[in-house]
């Protein structure tokens, strides 16, 4: 069975259980699982379930899928993504993304935790992405193109909207919230960078650095979708300011980020048309 194959399989499980579309689409990545509460939930599908859905591995990470209303929107919700350290190829992790694209989604919010790379920027501090840098060894669109999916070269001058970044400004402004706007960098992982990388990817252009988000954004404008996405700073990788960073620190960070990242979101979905 091809790769798209088993997107049709898994999308129609879904749709066998859950048949009205959903426009608007959000990975609660590290630092956002608690908007999960504030979705009005309709229904929950583990992922075990759904066929070749992959699995996360990341403590951190529940991996549930959510349909339900938020700010009076329906959503489709990934309570917990997908991440290429942790041995998925890049098709598997953005395997989700495919079968929103089948679902119907038309927008898409993402989240993460990443490495602060700008000396503005604090731990538990919101940044907007407006672009981003692809450092990852391997590209979700390479192999054979499906012209029902997108296009063979996609254009990625605008990746990250414009529209959504200035009413999330507008957003933040209202709410006091201090909301940076920075380039995102996406890399391989597992581990945490060394102050030489951290000064390389700064000098490249980056804001932030990460370990997920650039694949399924990739693949989500390749699907035409419109992509919002946000980053909490939970830690540092400035000159001076960079010491041992474990799980339980950038846990912490997230969870300072989280009422801010929150606000935002659950009000840019209250206020999409």
């Amino acid at each position: 069975m091809d790769y798209k194959q088993q997107v049709e399989q898994a999308t129609a499980y879904i749709q066998g259980i859950h048949s009205n579309p959903v426009a608007i689409g959000i990975i609660l990545g590290t630092g956002l699982g608690n908007l999960a509460s504030q979705i009005q939930v309709e229904l929950e599908i583990p992922y075990q379930d759904i066929p070749h859905f992959p699995i996360s591995t990341v403590e951190s990470h529940t991996g549930t899928l959510l349909f339900g209303t938020l700010g009076g929107k329906p959503v489709l919700a990934m309570k917990g993504r997908f991440h290429y350290y942790e041995g998925y190829s890049m098709k598997e992790v953005t395997f989700p993304i495919r079968v929103m694209q089948g679902l119907g989604v038309q927008t898409l919010l993402v989240s993460n935790a990443s490495g602060g790379l700008n000396p503005e920027q604090a731990v538990g501090e919101v940044m907007v992405i407006r672009d981003h840098i692809n450092l990852f060894p391997e590209n979700p669109l390479r192999g054979k193109n499906y012209e029902e999916w997108g296009p063979r070269f996609p254009d990625m001058s605008v990746p990250y909207s414009p529209r959504l970044i200035e009413l999330a400004a507008q957003i933040a402004n209202e709410e006091g919230i201090k909301l940076h706007r920075g380039v995102y960098c996406g890399v391989e992982g597992p581990n945490l960078e060394t102050p030489a990388e951290y000064g390389y990817l700064r000098r490249i252009g980056s804001d932030a650095v990460g370990m997920s988000t650039v694949p399924e954004v990739l693949v989500a404008c390749h699907a035409g979708m419109e992509v919002f996405g946000l980053s909490a700073i939970t830690d540092l990788g400035v000159e001076g300011k960079i010491h041992q960073v474990s799980l339980e620190d950038v846990l912490a960070a997230a969870a300072k980020a989280e009422p801010s990242m929150r606000k935002i979101i659950f009000e840019l979905v209250r206020r999409l048309n």
